[in-house]
Order: structure tokens, then C-alpha cells, then sequence
């Protein structure tokens, strides 16, 4: 049977290749485009709505962005990046709704303020002086900073009722926030890519072997879940947007720029009501500081969510040990990614990470009493009879082969390319699907760059995201310009005009 020939294979069904697969068809509607997604529906692993924070990461809230120094001083440039990537994710949604290729913004962005609290008067030093560095930008300059309870009980009234007077409290704010359901944008950008020629979306097709022939191309065997039939593609470049499922299939790949990754799986569970007279007092996403030994992803937050279209309160998450890569995966995953070239860099940042897993161990076995004990931190009223336990997704972090080849833990995303730019792939976790544009414009330069460097792909990726090849770091009328039309295009600020 001959291979069925493409441009294109997006492997993963989520919001990675999704957004990559959208822009690469704005760039060149010739691409003949695949899409293929082991689960019978895209957008059901990282992507669901249930299986994320669903927090358009934009450094407002979340504290683990802004460590503080040993000098106490406060660093904020890792904010100042998430921020100016999630500015682009947001030009490039906003473009897509004014073309008409992105339904009414509502249907997957909502505003919902962001806000930080802390208790104790060390935090409220520590989120002062957050504030005082952070709104001295121009990126954070609408934030704002209160230590008094009369004005927190009209920031975050669920927070703040029937607290001890005494405890010194503090939080800050930005109106102009968001609470994405990035399940419900990854199917409508799914679904537009369907309406057009050119893509094709296999699902149920799990990838069997993918290997580069002597001209640079791509073979990729999918299996057909359905039939048990064994199919052949072959495509000029293949990106690995699967999430935790990235990882097996880029070693799969063979290519040199893949060796010493391991990975480190984490899981994570929510607490969830859907009490409407809960849900409608609690109108936000606030974030606090994590658990000495806690991973970042693991900060603990109390969160307004529209999933589907229905509210719901979201606290959490719970951290937890799992050998599982996808929610969906299989108990041998982690076992069967140690590989000759990254077993050292895989052993020994276990090694160094042992009080990791022993706090991720000690989360699994956590009672429901003591995870509302911890929900009752930001909710002093929690009944456990309103409050019920969900499963989120996995994550995997990226362990990374030092100089030494000693291996290191990190915490956040990598995309990693083939020299010949025919392979890339997407490994780690948070910020992830927030900054998803950003980086898929960062796959884009590295795996086509004589492509982007036409007057015709600039132009059009211009079209999409105006402040490309531009620093909304550093320009600050650019950014002032640009925030007020994608905030009014996606209805993320009131009376804007």
C-alpha cells in the first residue's frame, strides 16, 4: 500500500497543533495538512477543559512567576515574558474572530479578574513589593494592591467572609483577566481547518513508528483503532503536539536533538462545585503561594471556570505520583522513555528530586477532610458536602542532560527541532496552552525559515499577530495599542472603546 502523501502531520489533537495547523494555513492555504489523534475526539487529554486551569496565563496572579530574591527584592522579567507571550496569543484569537474562523469570543474566553492573596505579614510584604516592581511596567500597569479586608470583601468576598480579623491579609488585581476553555477553542479551530481543502483529521489513529527516508521526508505509520489496519503517511515536516505522549514519539524520531530528554510525570485532581449560589458569589481566579517543596503547577488557587458554557468553581490542584504520561495512557509510560542516552540525566535528577516525590507521594494519599482543610485557606466557609473531586490532566516536566550529564528538572515548556527543521516537538507543561501561539510562531521560524523570511509569510503572520517581530517588553505604545483591540475584539473589558 503507497503512503498517503502530505505537507503536513500534526500529531495530537490539541491546542498545540491546532494553533499550529490554523497559522500554517493562513500562511500557505496550499498545504495539504493532517491531523491525527489517537482518541476518538481531539481536544480530550491537556486540552479539556477539566484537565486545565483553564487560567489565561498571563503573569497576574500567579506568584511562582515572581520568586523573590535572597536579597528580598523581587524578580519579575519570567512575568514580563508570560505576559507579552499570552499578548499574542490574544492578537492571534482576536484576528481569527474578525475573520469569522473563531465563533462568538464567549464561547472560549471569558473575563475573569486575576487576582493573588496571601495571609501573614511576610507574604504581604513579599506581594507589596510583587506589586511595586510589577506595576512600574507597563505591562502590569493597570494592576492593583490592597491590604484592607473591607476592600478584599469586594474583590473576593468568598475569601475574605468570616476570616480572622486579626490575620493581616493583602491581594492584588487586574480586571482585565481571563478564563479560557481551551477544549472549546481547540474544537472550533479544529472545526474551521475541517471546512477548508486540503486538511485532513484522523482520529483513533495512534502513531505506530515514524522514521526520516534518505530525502529528508517523514514516514509515519498510524494505526486505525476501528479496523486494526496499519496505515502509511509520509510528510515533508511532522510536529509532535501530543502532550505528555510527546516525548515517546520524539525518542521514536531518532533525531540527535532528542537525546538525554526524559521526563517526569505528574498528576494533578480538582475540587469542584456547580452550587449556583456558591458559584455566582465567586467572580475571579485567585491565586496564593504554593506549599514549601510543592511543584509550580501545583500553586493552589480558587478559580471561576466556564466549561461548556456552564460556571463552575475549580480549587486545587493536588499534585500527585503517576507512571502515566497521558490521563489516558498506559501505567509503563515513565518505564519505557529511559533510553541508553538519557537513563544518567533521568536517575540522577530523581536523585536530586527526592523531596519532590515524597511531597507528590504524601498529595495522593491526602483525604477528602484535608483537601477541603486546604480549600478552607481561601474558602473559610467550604462545606465538604459541596465540593466533589475530579481527576485533571497529566503532566510531564522536561528532565534535561546538563554539561555534566547530570540531569535537571524543569519546570515550563521547550520546543525541541531537527537541524534540517523537518521534526519539531513540544515538551513540559505550564505556561503551555496559554502562550500556545507564541510558541508555535517559534516552531514556525525554526523549522521554515527561508519561508518566513518572504515578504508574502511576513506579511501575512504581520495580519495575524501586529506586534510580530516587534518587543511588547519594550514598547510600550505598541502594547497600549494593541491590548485595547484585542481586550473590546474579545469582550475581555467592559465600556472599552
Amino acid at each position: 500500500m503507497s503512503a498517503r502523501q502530505a505537507d503536513v502531520v500534526l500529531v495530537g489533537g490539541g491546542v498545540m497543533s491546532a494553533t499550529l495547523g490554523m497559522m500554517l494555513r493562513q500562511l500557505d492555504p496550499s498545504l495539504d495538512i493532517i491531523m491525527v489523534e489517537r482518541l476518538d475526539h481531539v481536544a480530550h487529554e491537556s486540552t479539556d477543559g477539566w484537565n486545565n486551569a483553564g487560567t489565561g496565563h498571563a503573569g497576574y496572579c500567579e506568584l511562582n512567576y515572581t520568586p523573590e530574591t535572597d536579597d528580598g527584592d523581587v524578580e519579575i522579567e519570567r512575568a514580563l515574558k508570560i505576559n507579552a507571550s499570552f499578548e499574542v496569543s490574544l492578537q492571534f484569537w482576536s484576528y481569527l474572530v474578525e475573520q469569522g474562523m473563531l465563533p462568538q469570543p464567549s464561547t472560549f474566553i471569558n473575563a475573569t479578574p486575576h487576582q493573588s492573596f496571601v495571609w501573614g505579614a511576610e507574604n504581604v510584604e513579599f506581594l507589596r513589593k510583587r506589586f511595586q516592581n510589577l506595576s512600574a511596567h507597563h505591562l502590569f500597569r493597570e494592576m492593583q494592591f490592597s491590604d484592607s479586608p473591607e476592600q478584599l470583601k469586594e474583590w473576593m468576598p468568598l475569601v475574605v467572609n468570616h476570616r480572622d480579623p486579626m490575620q493581616a491579609v493583602a491581594a492584588t488585581r487586574v480586571e482585565h483577566g481571563s478564563d479560557v476553555d481551551f477544549g472549546s477553542l481547540t474544537r472550533s479551530l479544529v472545526d474551521c481547518l475541517q471546512s477548508q481543502p486540503n486538511f485532513e483529521l484522523m482520529l483513533g489513529h495512534p502513531v505506530r513508528s515514524l522514521a526520516q527516508r534518505d530525502n529528508g521526508r517523514w514516514k509515519v505509520r498510524v494505526r486505525d483503532e476501528k479496523t486494526g489496519v496499519t496505515k502509511k503517511l509520509e510528510a515533508g515536516f511532522v510536529f509532535l503536539g501530543a502532550g505528555g505522549g510527546a516525548l515517546p514519539l520524539l525518542q521514536k524520531s531518532g533525531i540527535e536533538e532528542a537525546n538525554g530528554y526524559g521526563g517526569f510525570p505528574v498528576s494533578g485532581q480538582w475540587l469542584y462545585c456547580q452550587k449556583p449560589d456558591i458559584v455566582q458569589q465567586h467572580q475571579s481566579k485567585v491565586y496564593g503561594k504554593a506549599p514549601l517543596g510543592a511543584p509550580p503547577m501545583s500553586v493552589p488557587h480558587l478559580d471561576t471556570r466556564i466549561i461548556n458554557g456552564t460556571p463552575a468553581l475549580l480549587f486545587g490542584p493536588f499534585a500527585g505520583f503517576t507512571t502515566r504520561f497521558l490521563k489516558q495512557g498506559s501505567m509503563f509510560d515513565l518505564f519505557g522513555s529511559v533510553k541508553p542516552n538519557n537513563i544518567r540525566s533521568m536517575m540522577t535528577a530523581g536523585k536530586s528530586n527526592m523531596d519532590l516525590t515524597r511531597y507528590l507521594i504524601g498529595e495522593v494519599f491526602q483525604s477528602h477532610e484535608d483537601r477541603v482543610a486546604a480549600l478552607k485557606n481561601f474558602y473559610p466557609d467550604a462545606n465538604e458536602e459541596d465540593w466533589k473531586l475530579r481527576m485533571a490532566g497529566q503532566r510531564v516536566q522536561i528532565i534535561k542532560k546538563g554539561p555534566g550529564g547530570e540531569g535537571k528538572l524543569e519546570f515550563g515548556t521547550e520546543i525541541v527541532a531537527s537541524k534540517d527543521g523537518t521534526l519539531s516537538a513540544l515538551l513540559g507543561a505550564s505556561p503551555g496552552a496559554s502562550t500556545a501561539a507564541h510558541a508555535m510562531i517559534d516552531v514556525i521560524e525554526r523549522c521554515f525559515p527561508q519561508r518566513m523570511r518572504d515578504a508574502e509569510w511576513h506579511g501575512r503572520m504581520k495580519a495575524m499577530v501586529p506586534s510580530y517581530g516587534e518587543s511588547l517588553v519594550d514598547n510600550e505604545s505598541l502594547l497600549v495599542d494593541i491590548r485595547a483591540r484585542t481586550l473590546r475584539t474579545l469582550g475581555l473589558r467592559k465600556n472599552t472603546d
